[in-house]
């Protein structure tokens, strides 16, 4: 019992030691070449997460609402041709078909031409609710394929909604 109370405290001890060092590597800049001979165990049944890394953002979830499921009306949708410059939204319909109330904590896109819209408050189970994706075709000519990611609290987030559109002059 010692033993195994050692190796989780030595465990600790060593990914603050870790985190420290990356956050440090950060602060030095780019330049800075560091190397890291420093090794922990890491029991097998305990469950660490390292600080984000400079340049990374932390995932967003609904990790602490217990695991529903949901379904989609659609995942692609096809704006087909529209002019340059108008501004379009489709709605993916979500239903939770889950037992648990269903809680989508961000909707990200992958570009700053596409803007989000979504039900906010808890999905009851056997409930829907909306995700509203905007696109502003002004910046873009010809075919076009664009996504978003929705974060919710379901077992394979995020979950990716694309649409496409072929701009006109």
């Amino acid at each position: 019992m010692k033993k195994t109370l050692s190796i989780i405290a030595l465990s600790i001890i060593g990914f603050g030691l870790v985190s420290c060092k990356k956050e440090n590597k950060e602060v030095q800049g780019s330049d800075a070449v560091a190397t890291d001979s420093t090794a922990t165990a890491t029991p097998a049944n305990s469950e660490v997460t390292p600080a984000p890394v400079a340049g990374e953002t932390a995932t967003p979830a609904a990790s602490n609402q217990p695991s529903t499921t949901l379904a989609l009306s659609e995942s692609n949708f096809d704006f087909g041709k529209i002019k340059k410059g108008d501004k379009v939204e489709h709605v993916y319909e979500v239903t939770n078909t889950g037992k648990n109330p269903l809680v989508i904590s961000e909707v990200k896109p992958g570009c700053g031409c596409t803007a989000p819209d979504f039900t906010k408050e808890p999905i009851l189970p056997g409930k829907k609710g909306k995700i509203t994706l905007h696109f502003d075709s002004s910046s873009f000519d010809g075919n076009v394929q664009k996504y978003a990611d929705v974060y919710a609290n379901v077992e394979k987030s995020p979950i990716k909604l694309t649409f496409t559109a072929n701009i006109q002059p």
